[in-house]
């Protein structure tokens, strides 16, 4: 009996799913980490892996400065995490209708490595913010230009007023909490 369970406990861990979960803001409180670790956790019996960003400081992108210095390690650091991922959760933060400086410098630096910087994994977006349109303005531009990098988008999804609908590590807005899981699950079918 002893060396069935270890069979069975073999297989079970072998099958597990990594997802990389990357809350596309450098702030140390962002609440896009919060909403990509949350979206992660949801699914059961896989390994998340969360996007450290004091680990990916990057000087800005300068075709000169990649001539004379090359490629720094942290991109290739980066690209072995997506390497490494069956599928990645990604949560947009919005700074005056765009990305991120720091993840659009990620995103620059990246695809000097490879131009399908996402691998082609599956990918759930999410956008979240403190106003009432949830980031849906940066979600609406990486929906439509990802795709050209490798991005494998299986669904998204938004939250409005993060402050008032995230509370106690979960969406207290019902009908926003069940139109989530409704999205997850068809995450979860890709995986």
């Amino acid at each position: 009996m002893g060396k069935a369970w270890r069979s069975l406990y073999k297989l079970k861990h072998i099958q597990m799913k990594n997802i990389l979960a990357i809350g596309a803001s450098n702030s140390k409180k962002s609440i896009n980490k919060v909403l990509a670790n949350h979206i992660a956790n949801q699914i059961q019996d896989v390994n998340v892996t969360t996007l450290n960003w004091e680990d990916m400081v990057l000087p800005l992108y300068s075709p000169d400065l990649e001539a004379e210095k090359g490629i720094p390690e942290n991109v290739n650091t980066f690209k072995q995490m997506i390497l490494d991922s069956d599928a990645i959760v990604l949560s947009l933060t919005e700074h005056n209708g765009q990305v991120t400086a720091a993840f659009k410098n990620l995103w620059d630096w990246s695809s000097r490595v490879d131009m399908a910087i996402w691998g082609n994994k599956p990918m759930f977006l999410s956008s979240t913010s403190p106003g009432g349109r949830g980031g849906l303005g940066v979600l609406g531009i990486i929906k439509d230009t990802i795709s050209h990098f490798g991005g494998n988008v299986i669904t998204d999804f938004s939250l409005p007023s993060f402050y008032d609908n995230f509370k106690d590590s979960k969406i207290v807005d019902e009908a926003k909490n069940g139109e989530l899981m409704e999205k997850i699950n068809v995450f979860k079918a890709s995986l």
